[in-house]
């Protein structure tokens, strides 16, 4: 998760306040991670009064990434990812899971924290197949003009975008919505080579569950948060492209393995919502 900026046009990345919550630290918290602070923790327990299966939607989600990364480099050949909105670096990373099939796999991560950043930039350091670039995820062109992309995004070479757990964060109403930001990226992405875009997002079908956790989560981190959505907006998001099976479901029923312990949903007042597309 990343947290963006109100005004309706790109802006640079800011400094971040330990006082105000961040969603990318509020992800990590509800992972059973440790970079958080007291304003991160006061926020978790907030959205917990509101939708008590968070911690179980969080694990679903990070099984899902799992899952699709490794779909798709064993199953696909991709070989290269651009993850977009990657938050702060936990456990079983983009790159982890891919280079643990193929070391040669590259992986160019894109979020606007500063803590991502920082954080992100140190753990990578001696990894030649990664990097971090400091960026709001709509801000396509500087994105795939920067140093990194340049580098490590190859012609040719089979390629994935993921948006996982990420486009609840952007508004609707904003210079780019969900769904031109998906179309900008799939038009930019290697044309030689197949190309894929993996994409999750909050959804409810109970219209006063998504006003209230949007209006918290916007109160919470004091901008304009986005919003939660409905299933047939995450379909939207896949318009034009060819969805692998099992098509657009609750992540959990993306591909499950069979001999990996599952979690369970206490509640389904929101769930994640996604797949995996062939772009071209």
């Amino acid at each position: 998760m990343v947290a963006l900026e109100p005004d309706a046009e790109i802006v640079s990345p800011v400094t971040y306040d330990p006082a105000v919550p961040s969603v990318a630290r509020m992800y990590d918290l509800l992972l059973g991670g440790h970079a958080h602070f007291q304003s991160d923790r006061d926020g978790v327990r907030d959205l917990l009064k509101v939708a008590p299966s968070s911690v179980e939607v969080a694990a679903i989600n990070r099984a899902f990434l799992v899952r699709t990364v490794q779909t798709l480099v064993r199953d696909y050949g991709v070989r290269q990812f651009i993850d977009h909105g990657s938050g702060l670096p936990t456990q079983r990373n983009v790159h982890q899971i891919a280079q643990e099939i193929d070391d040669s796999c590259r992986v160019v991560y894109i979020d606007n924290d500063p803590m991502v950043m920082h954080t992100g930039r140190t753990l990578l350091a001696g990894n030649p197949n990664t990097a971090v670039v400091h960026a709001d995820m709509r801000d396509t062109d500087e994105i795939f003009s920067s140093k990194a992309v340049q580098d490590l995004i190859l012609p040719r070479v089979p390629t994935a975008a993921l948006f996982v757990s990420v486009l609840h964060c952007i508004p609707e109403k904003g210079s780019v919505p969900p769904a031109r930001l998906v179309r900008q990226v799939r038009d930019r992405l290697p044309a030689d080579a197949p190309a894929y875009m993996a994409i999750s997002q909050l959804v409810s079908p109970h219209l006063d569950v998504r006003r209230r956790i949007t209006d918290l989560m916007a109160d919470l981190t004091q901008r304009h948060w986005g919003e939660v959505r409905t299933e047939e907006d995450v379909v939207g998001y896949f318009e034009g492209m060819e969805i692998l099976d099992p098509g657009v479901v609750e992540v959990s029923q993306w591909r499950p393995d069979p001999a990996a312990a599952r979690t369970a949903q206490t509640s389904d007042e929101w769930t994640e919502f996604g797949g995996v597309a062939r772009a071209h």
